[in-house]
């Protein structure tokens, strides 16, 4: 019975002092342990924060309170009126499309054997620095389409469908029989039939001529119809050639375009052979022959990637590349926890592939997609290397972001106290983004 009532009794002074000695040993080790983190996080996340905070109430110079005036210039101010702009633009955009991105890959990847190697291919840019990726896109954006990826591709395209002339530099040499005409050249006198006409030209560099140019030959008469030769009448050497003749080292401009005019009309049209050769029907005996500007015109060259139009949404494709793998790797993650029989129990029910995946596999991965949205917002927001690498000189200020300006601001225009401003605004932009990932996954750790 003793042993009973002692059991049952609640603990003495002494077994309590003990555990409290051992509760406070514990925090106390448990604070040693922190105190490190604790002092880094306040010298390097604290502390900023709140000498930002008061240095965006001073002036530049640090000596005059300002008050809220450096925050009137985030609105009053051209260049960030422009980088709030251009952020509200990455932040629609670029989460939005690389999340799709992701979940399109995610869910094609998972019905083909080769998916674990697209799922690297795709995911291997997030290796790359934003350094490294800026430096790329600037090459693959290069408006020469010799060097840029992007316009050697475009270009391709387009001449494949509307090619380019071979002769944007040709023009007339000395004592040429023919003057410009609208862009192109016109003979200076009216042609005859059985009479051979030289349209002689200068100008092309020999690696530039069409792959199935000949060596010039004259032409022959034919009667009743208009003969004639163009071609390129220069000679390699002082004093070599015989000028208004084809020589046996000059090619002949092959696919070169002549029209027979008269009275400001085309009669007769034809091309140049391979060896420059043409000729003409009877409609063209006392016409005036021109070379139409269709021959000279400049070859296209592709499309302004970096300019002031295109800069931002070209930036955000560079964005795209780099973290539709992340958003790809974290979507196949959550659907690989999505339970199969709902989407099997669907199809029996005759669901289509469309209508199983709008409605079960995306609200089922909703709060996957509502992780990468976040994180990737949070990420826009601060988005800085890639702009300030891709876009060149001429069209910075038309791709400037709020983290860009920041930079200009502190250390380009030495205006601290704005510089301070526009931190402690995007700091209050990210804050709500934040709260809102925060309270989320603790929903999430509820359930």
């Amino acid at each position: 019975m003793a042993s009973a009532a002692a059991a049952g009794a609640p603990p003495g002074p002494a077994v309590s002092k003990s555990r409290k000695s051992v509760t406070g040993t514990r925090r106390t080790v448990a604070a040693l342990f922190l105190l490190p983190a604790l002092v880094l996080l306040g010298a390097l996340v604290v502390y900023p924060i709140g000498y930002s905070i008061v240095r965006s109430f001073y002036n530049a110079s640090g000596d005059g309170f300002a008050g809220v005036d450096n925050y009137k210039a985030l609105f009053t101010d051209d260049g960030i009126r422009t980088a709030l702009k251009n952020n509200v633009i990455w932040v629609v955009f670029a989460p939005t499309v690389s999340t799709a991105l992701g979940l399109m890959f995610a869910v094609l990847t998972e019905r083909v054997r080769w998916g674990t190697a697209f799922k690297l291919v795709v995911f291997m840019p997030m290796a790359i620095s934003m350094l490294a990726a800026g430096i790329i896109f600037r090459l693959v954006y290069d408006q020469d389409p010799d060097k840029g990826v992007a316009n050697a591709v475009w270009v391709g395209v387009h001449d494949t469908f509307a090619p380019s002339s071979a002769f944007p530099k040709a023009h007339p040499g000395r004592e040429s029989p023919l003057r410009p005409d609208q862009g192109g050249f016109v003979t200076r006198a009216t042609v005859r039939a059985g009479q051979p006409v030289a349209l002689p030209l200068v100008g092309v560099a020999p690696d530039q001529l069409p792959g199935d140019t000949k060596k010039a030959v004259a032409a022959r008469p034919e009667p009743g119809k208009v003969t004639g030769t163009t071609w390129q009448d220069f000679t390699r050497g002082k004093g070599v050639g015989r000028l208004g003749a084809p020589d046996p080292s000059e090619p002949g401009y092959a696919g070169m375009r002549i029209e027979a005019v008269k009275d400001g009309s085309v009669v007769a049209s034809t091309k140049a052979a391979a060896d420059g050769t043409f000729t003409l029907p009877a409609q063209a005996d006392g016409a005036l022959l021109r070379l139409p500007a269709s021959n000279f015109k400049e070859p296209y060259n592709g499309v302004d990637w970096l300019g002031p139009s295109l800069v931002t949404p070209a930036i955000i494709g560079s964005y795209v590349w780099m973290w539709a793998g992340f958003a790809m790797v974290l979507i196949a993650a959550g659907l690989a926890g999505v339970p199969r029989e709902l989407l099997e129990a669907a199809r029996v029910d005759g669901a289509n592939e469309w209508q199983v995946f709008r409605r079960i596999t995306v609200p089922l991965l909703a709060p996957v997609l509502a992780v990468v949205m976040v994180t990737l917002m949070i990420n826009v927001l601060k988005v800085f290397d890639l702009v300030y690498i891709i876009a060149p000189g001429s069209s910075q200020d038309d791709a400037n972001v709020l983290a860009l300006e920041l930079y200009r601001k502190g250390f380009a225009e030495s205006q601290p106290g704005i510089a301070s401003a526009i931190a402690v605004f995007l700091l209050l932009l990210v804050i709500p983004v934040m709260l809102f990932n925060i309270r989320r996954l603790r929903r999430e750790v509820r359930r």
